[in-house]
């Protein structure tokens, strides 16, 4: 039943502009296998189901993680597919530390543990506008994450 709510949702942010789904964001699951805390690929679902199904509306399709961990599940699933843009800002030194995944990210931003607001806030500013101008997507699916807050003891 949950994959039902991240095609809806993917299928409703097409017809009205923007969706949100709160029940989702399992960036450590990819297509063939969960992972972390992440129990299936709903990020690549959506994203599949879009392109397959309305392909006159999303051939290009970006993902924007800030999530404190690597997206590494989508990334696997999208690795050597131009159709899909992955900006991901991430802290390199927590897990899952997946190298091979990090091949699939174009907009790999650096996020550490001692980054203030500003400078997390600068970073983002100076990497996602480009990306977007430059990638030009005809869908954006954003993973906000929650464990990129100050002090969050799974972020670091």
């Amino acid at each position: 039943m949950l994959f039902v709510i991240i095609i809806d949702a993917g299928l409703l942010a097409l017809e009205r502009g923007w969706a949100i789904n709160l029940s989702g964001g399992y960036h450590h699951a990819s297509a063939h296998c969960g992972g972390g805390f992440c129990i299936y690929s709903d990020i690549s679902l959506c994203i599949r189901h879009l392109q397959r199904f309305c392909p006159e509306r999303v051939r290009k399709a970006m993902i924007i993680d800030l999530d404190a961990h690597q997206g590494n599940g989508y990334a696997r699933d999208f690795m050597n597919d131009d159709s899909v843009f992955i900006v991901d800002a991430y802290n390199h030194s927590i897990y899952p530390g997946d190298n091979y995944a990090k091949r699939a990210i174009k907009c790999d931003i650096s996020v550490y543990a001692s980054d203030d607001d500003d400078q997390y806030l600068s970073k983002l500013v100076e990497n996602i506008l480009p990306a977007i101008h430059e990638f030009q997507p005809d869908f954006i699916l954003y993973n906000a994450g929650t464990d990129c807050l100050v002090n969050d003891p799974l972020g670091g």
